[in-house]
Parts: C-alpha cells; structure tokens; sequence
C-alpha cells in the first residue's frame, strides 16, 4: 500500500494533463480505490474533486 503522500502525487499526475481523456479519470479513480482506505479523509476529498473535473470535462 502507497502512502497518502504519495497516491495524492500521482492522482495530480494523473489529472494536471490539459489534454486528459476519461481514461485518465478512470485511472484516477482506481488509483483512490486500490490504494485508500474507504474512510480515508483523503479518498474523499479527491474522489469529490475527481467528481467535479469529471462534470466540468463533460461540459465542454
């Protein structure tokens, strides 16, 4: 299991591309899943900011 540290790095990685797709969402996604805890703090908060990127990507 990763640190906190370091899921939160690599979900940034996952979702700084200006050019992401869905799949890039998906992976973050099962990033937050396989590596947090369910009442991790942290899965919450970035699977609520994963959320809103997801509805802003939809809207464009």
């Amino acid at each position: 299991m990763l640190t906190e540290a370091t899921v939160e790095e690599m979900f940034r990685s996952l979702i700084s591309d200006p050019n992401r797709g869905e799949e890039a969402f998906d992976e973050a996604e099962d990033l937050l899943d396989e590596e947090l805890r369910p009442e991790s703090p942290l899965r919450h908060r970035l699977t609520m900011e994963l959320e809103e990127l997801r509805e802003m990507a939809s809207k464009k």
